[in-house]
């Protein structure tokens, strides 16, 4: 599979509709959520209700979750703003993400939660914006993002690393996604995860994750390697050669370990075959 054969939300109108979806399921929650406990009434109100929408509720998450007395929080909502006006899918992506976390995680009881709580849902929209930063030829901003990220959430991934849309990063912290990484649609990652390189070569290292793979806890894919659709990658696993599509590896180094497993990604099972 080539690169160009991994889908990195380059399709997402397909997925038209969602921020409508999302943005409905938002308010209502909040308006809920703030009749129910008033002391943070002020708080959903900033976050969400006073917003006439999505983006411009992101924008303001945004600015909120990563300003800092270098970038303040009006800069950072500008810099927010400009990113998901100037990139037409870029709040799709996100209504896709969200949608992601309340499918694959049964901790999430709505759209509510990734928006306002979840870090691995913070990070990966600030990688989206210091994504667009980045194509912008503002690099020492988007490293700048990048930097703030890793510092508030333990997440670092690069800003030229391509991503996809419907992503879920679970619990989040520790994961590490590298320069040249590529990671295709409906792809579910787990914390302390590392797509990173060997050696100190410079150009394309990094591996490329093909459309709806589950990558398990702690599970280090390294080199400049493909893992193929709806593959399975156990927790703690070390992978350092290819991946088949629909093919499950654990193990140090990994080894298949056995065959399909439907949709891994979105039913999240991470058991392996008896006996293994």
């Amino acid at each position: 599979m080539s690169v160009a054969e991994i889908h990195t939300g380059l399709n997402v109108r397909a997925k038209a509709g969602l921020q409508d979806k999302v943005w409905s399921s938002l308010r209502l929650e909040a308006a809920s959520a703030s009749a129910s406990e008033p002391m943070l009434a002020s708080y959903l109100n900033a976050a969400i209700l006073r917003h006439d929408s999505f983006p411009a509720a992101l924008a303001h998450r945004i600015a909120d979750k990563t300003a800092d007395p270098r970038l303040d929080v009006l800069q950072m909502h500008d810099v927010a703003r400009d990113a998901l006006e100037g990139e037409a899918g870029l709040a799709d992506q996100a209504a896709a993400d969200i949608l992601a976390v309340e499918e694959r995680d049964p901790a999430c009881r709505s759209p509510l939660q990734p928006f306002l709580y979840f870090k691995g849902f913070h990070a990966l929209m600030c990688y989206r914006i210091a994504h667009w930063l980045w194509r912008e030829g503002r690099e020492t901003l988007a490293f700048h993002l990048q930097s703030r990220v890793s510092e508030r959430f333990g997440v670092d991934i690069h800003p030229a690393a391509r991503l996809g849309c419907g992503i879920m990063i679970d619990h989040a912290t520790a994961v590490t996604i590298g320069e040249t990484a590529v990671v295709g649609d409906d792809v579910s990652i787990l914390h302390e995860v590392t797509l990173g390189g060997t050696g100190t070569q410079h150009g394309d290292r990094h591996p490329k994750i093909a459309r709806g793979v589950l990558i398990g806890a702690g599970a280090k894919v390294l080199g400049n390697i493909t893992v193929g659709e709806e593959a399975r990658i156990a927790a703690g696993s070390v992978v350092l050669n290819p991946v088949e599509a629909h093919c499950t590896v654990a193990g140090v180094p990994a080894k298949p370990v056995g065959g399909p497993c439907a949709q891994p990604s979105r039913t999240m099972d991470q058991t392996l075959p008896e006996g293994q």
